[in-house]
Order: C-alpha cells, then structure tokens, then sequence
C-alpha cells in the first residue's frame, strides 16, 4: 500500500511537472522518484503519467486523483497537528506582491516567523494575475495578490486582509508647472500610469473613470516602486495604492493627495486552494489580520502646497 510519503512525492511531480524537480525540493533523485511514481502506478493499477524525455504530465487517470491525493495528505497532517503543539513547522511556499512586502504583510511575516521558528517561508515576488495560476496549479501554496477584477476558479479562495485607498502622488520639486487643485493637475501633468492590463491598473482606469478625467499619459510601468521613484524626481504624476506601513508623510521628494470625490481602494487578500496542506499556516496568516484590522495607517494624507 502507498505509504503518505509517495503521495506527498506524488504532489510534488504534480506540481514542478517533473522527476527532477520534484526531487530537488524533497532531497530525491529523478531516479528515485520515478521509481516511486511506478511503485504507485502499481498499487493503484493505474499510469498516472503521460511521459516525455524532459517532462511527465498527468494523464486523465492522474488527474482524477489529485484531490483525492490532496485530501488524503491534508488529514494525515491534521491528525500529526492534532497531536503536536501549537508550533508550525516545515516549509510554505508563497507568492507576494513587492508593494505587500513594503507594507503590512512584512509585518505579518515577521510576527509569524517570531512565533514560529520552525516554519521556512519561500517567498517569490511578482505580479497577482500570474500568481493566482502559480497557486491553482499547486505550485505555490498561497499568494498575497490584490482581488482579481475577474471571477476567480472554483478551486481557489481569497480572503481579504487589508485595504488602501488610491490616492494621487505628486513632486514636491516638479520638473514642469503643476496646478494646486487635484483634478487640474491629473488632467495637465505627464501621467505615469501603472500597467493597464495588471489587476491595480484596473483600478487606477476606475479612479480615472469615476472622477470623468482625461490624463496625458507619459509612461507606463508595471512597479509601483518604480513609478514612485519617478515621481519623486519630478517627471510626473500618478494613482497609485497609499501602501499600509510605508511612511508616507515622512518622504521629502513626495506628497500624497486624496482626491475629492473618489472612493476607490485596492484590497489586498490571501489567495490559496479551497484545500492544501498548508491552511494551518495561512489560517495563522490571516488571523494576524484579524487581531489587527484596526490598525490605523501611518501618517496623515496631505494636501498639496498652494
């Protein structure tokens, strides 16, 4: 009979698509773990592979029985946690969005890794509409993506952790003349925009829909730390998230505008599979949040200089 362990090597060839892969990240040979998936083809007397010289990939019978597999795993380690202390333990692999990192989910990491000595986290920064396939397909464990402007699959569920308003960033030293008033310097300011295909550049297009403004578009990025760092050396304007943590009132080069009228916050959540063997670790992720959701944010917005 198939003991948890090949069902946990199992997961893993699903998840990196690949003998080699899979047995870098458990401490096996390609060798060993495809010796392995044929003990397992065996005992279930079914192939679960369709294999090529540089990849295998789950066939219909194989895929029939990953949730299945994936249940299996997630209750034996319920049954070890039921046994264990409060102490997580092992390895999380998880997506982040780089502004995240700049804000409240530093803090949450922090405080869990203070709590939890044991438990690694593998952390991999990029974009929230290429993660939320990462973690669908079990390559990641979870991601801190914004919500998706798009209805998400079944197999997936995002919790919200924390909001931030969008908000208009200027120069304190503009290379170009800037008019006092928020809407009249949206409207004749070069516009940095955040990349209009990313999930936070559907929001700056609804800030700019809701307030009816017409931009002139100077650039577009797909970082807001680099749109940021633009604005701070005076080349243009932009809408960008008032990120949780970062002292914005502190910044010299910058000022940070609310814009009358206009009520459109990024919300920021844990995306992860309905099931996964790692919820005890996102279930302590989000009741970090939960204890501090009446946090306030640093830092007052300010009004710019007339």
């Amino acid at each position: 009979m198939p003991s948890i362990r090949t069902f946990k090597i199992f997961l893993a060839v699903v998840k990196h698509r690949s003998f080699a892969a899979a047995g870098k990240e458990i401490g096996l040979t390609a060798a060993a773990v495809g010796l392995q998936m044929r003990a397992l083809e065996e005992d279930l007397n079914l192939v679960l592979f369709d294999r090529g010289s540089r990849s295998v990939v789950l066939n219909t019978a194989g895929r029939n029985i990953v949730d299945k597999i994936e249940d299996l795993v997630l209750r034996y380690g319920a049954l070890v946690d039921a046994g264990d202390s409060d102490e997580l333990s092992g390895t999380i692999v998880m997506g982040a969005l780089v502004s995240a990192l700049m804000g409240s989910f530093a803090d949450a990491l922090w405080n869990l890794k203070q709590q939890h000595p044991r438990l690694e986290v593998k952390l991999f920064a990029g974009m929230s509409s290429d993660f939320a396939e990462r973690v669908e397909q079990g390559e990641l464990d979870a991601a801190v993506v914004t919500q998706s402007p798009r209805p998400l699959s079944s197999t997936l569920v995002w919790t919200p952790l924390y909001t931030e308003p969008m908000v208009l960033i200027v120069p304190r030293r503009p290379h170009f003349a800037m008019p006092a008033e928020p809407m009249a310097i949206l409207q004749q300011s070069p516009f940095i925009r955040f990349d209009r295909k990313t999930w936070t550049g559907h929001l700056v297009k609804d800030v700019l829909s809701q307030g009816n403004i017409d931009v002139v578009d100077g650039m577009e990025l797909n970082s807001i730390e680099a749109i940021i760092e633009i604005v701070r050396q005076g080349f243009g304007v932009s809408i960008v998230p008032q990120l949780a943590n970062v002292h914005w009132t502190r910044d010299r080069a910058l000022q940070v505008i609310p814009l009358p009228g206009i009520d459109v916050k990024r919300c920021v959540g844990l995306l992860e599979r309905v099931q996964h063997t790692r919820m005890r670790v996102t279930g302590a992720i989000k009741d970090y949040f939960d204890a501090h959701k009446d946090k306030k944010q640093d830092g007052a917005v300010r009004k710019p200089k007339r």
